[in-house]
């Protein structure tokens, strides 16, 4: 009889120790998570040196654009040799593996970012041209010899790999400032210069483009006049053909003069005069 008023008690005693818990978790304040710090942007220079460091060459170009906008003259030399280099390695292995046109590409752009080094502006597209036009005559002899084709595609990757070294260490001693014009065939000082065509009776293509080459950055950086003595209408044709395409590469507005003799006696060469004389 006695247990049940006292098991009666201890549930009253319960049920008020239970109500003023809920009222204290009901008048304690709720506080709400600190907010988590905010990640700190990376800076242009550290966007860039990610990109280059994990070859994202054209993001890291992209960013080193927005470099140039307020960067320092000795770090923007800095990023621009760095970048231009990692394009030529880029090149380089592109080469390797016999993509054409990757490693073109990647050589256009180590060009365009060192556009003050001599090897690049002076002997990238001929190498390249060189190149195509190997890749052209291997497709044809392939049709009649594999293993002509072959030396052919070898040779080409040959020029492209030279190419690319010579760029590679024009890059790496490069001054900041302008290099003056300098001549390729010529005498400036001089009002008339003759540069003879041997290759032409040869039939060396590959040296008649180098020369070509060669006459027309004269031409142009000099403002020469050319008079052309060959030995058959059909070389005319030719060498008027390879030297105004190449003069016009250089500079599509150059006013490029003209004159001719068909002489089959005479050995093939050209003379090159100053404006007036």
């Amino acid at each position: 009889m006695t247990s049940f008023p006292i098991r009666r008690a201890a549930l009253a005693a319960l049920a008020l120790l239970m109500v003023g818990c809920q009222s204290q978790q009901t008048t304690e304040p709720v506080h709400a998570p600190a907010p988590a710090a905010e990640a700190a942007v990376p800076s242009a220079q550290e966007q860039f040196e990610t990109s280059l460091a994990e070859g994202r060459l054209a993001e890291a170009e992209a960013q080193f654009e927005a470099l140039q906008q307020d960067g320092e003259p000795t770090v923007l030399l800095q990023a621009q040799r760095r970048l231009s280099e990692a394009y030529l390695q880029e090149g380089q292995k592109a080469l390797e593996s016999g993509d054409l046109d990757k490693a073109a590409k990647s050589l256009g752009h180590a060009r365009n970012l060192m556009p003050k080094a001599p090897a690049l502006t002076t002997g990238l597209d001929g190498a390249i041209g060189k190149a195509r036009e190997a890749e052209l005559s291997a497709v044809e002899q392939a049709r009649q010899a594999g293993e002509q084709a072959q030396a052919a595609r070898q040779e080409q990757l040959r020029l492209l790999r030279q190419a690319a070294e010579a760029q590679a260490a024009a890059t790496r001693t490069v001054d900041a400032t302008p290099p003056e014009a300098s001549a390729q065939l010529i005498d400036p000082a001089a009002k008339r210069s003759e540069v003879s065509l041997p290759m032409l009776d040869s039939r060396d293509e590959a040296a008649l483009f180098e020369r070509l080459d060669a006459v027309a950055a004269d031409v142009v950086t000099f403002d020469r006049s050319v008079h052309i003595q060959v030995r058959s209408a059909e070389d005319l044709r030719r060498v008027t053909n390879l030297l105004e395409a190449r003069v016009m590469k250089r500079d599509p507005t150059f006013k490029l003069t003209l004159s001719h003799a068909v002489k089959p006696v005479q050995v093939p060469r050209l003379i090159l005069r100053a404006r007036g004389h």
